[in-house]
């Protein structure tokens, strides 16, 4: 586990060098609790389900098991959720500073004016109508009146600095990015290594492992475009990103 912390991770995380729409550089990170994460999840919910045959709860699907809250396995998890949560983001605030601190020897000079720093795939306690509630943003981060939060699309595609509206129907919520529209299985059956270079033409990236990063072909993913367009009740754009540099861990 110390081992993992403030490395990136494989999949759809990234590093990005980014322009926003007057050429201001913004570095764009995407990374989570590398492993540790789903390592506890997946023993609460083996524990979950053997709570429920234990207590003779008869389920349709034992994968829908649950700790009820006010009792010591609820707490359990609740705290190593939490502390899973708090480990991805020091890992990401680690590789922030690695990554401004490369960034600036390369160009030889340079000031990090502010970092946003938002979760997606986590939950939290929060008050909606009036209700303690325990809300869970599954690609989602939460969008309530005046959070900033980053939306990432693709590699090839636009990133998105937003702020919140706080949309009570979506629970002050909003999408964490564009979503696939294919499975990482299929994007290697019907996508090709070159058109993924032609795909990312005028960026620097490890175009070396272009075979093995077809599953994160922009094409195996939603149109961003469409997808902040459809959203656009619940976030307000702030700046719109479009890549220099991306490297895929």
């Amino acid at each position: 586990m110390a081992c993992q912390f403030g490395t990136l991770g494989s999949g759809n995380h990234f590093v990005e060098v980014c322009l926003d729409e007057r050429d201001r550089v913004w570095t764009v990170l995407h990374s989570g609790s590398r492993g540790i994460g789903n390592q506890l999840a997946t023993a609460h919910i083996n524990g979950a389900k053997r709570l429920m045959r234990s207590l003779g709860i008869g389920m349709e699907d034992y994968d829908l098991a649950y700790f009820t809250q006010g009792t010591p396995e609820f707490t359990a998890y609740i705290e190593d959720m939490l502390w899973a949560q708090r480990y991805a983001m020091a890992s990401r605030a680690r590789m922030d500073r690695v990554l401004g601190e490369a960034l600036f020897r390369v160009v030889g000079a340079g000031a990090r004016v502010r970092t946003i720093n938002c979760h997606h795939n986590f939950t939290q306690m929060e008050t909606h109508q009036g209700k303690e509630l325990w809300i869970t943003r599954k690609g989602a981060i939460k969008a309530d009146t005046g959070d900033e939060g980053v939306i990432p699309g693709s590699m090839g595609t636009r990133s998105y600095i937003v702020r919140g509206r706080g949309n009570p129907l979506s629970y002050n919520s909003c999408s964490h990015g564009a979503g696939r529209r294919m499975s990482r299985s299929r994007a290697k059956r019907e996508l090709s290594p070159a058109s993924l270079r032609e795909a990312m033409r005028g960026r620097t990236w490890n175009s070396d492992r272009a075979a093995a990063l077809v599953d994160e072909h922009p094409e195996a993913y939603k149109p961003i475009d469409q997808v902040m367009a459809d959203q656009k009740d619940l976030v307000e754009v702030r700046h719109t990103l479009r890549q220099v540099f991306n490297y895929k861990g």
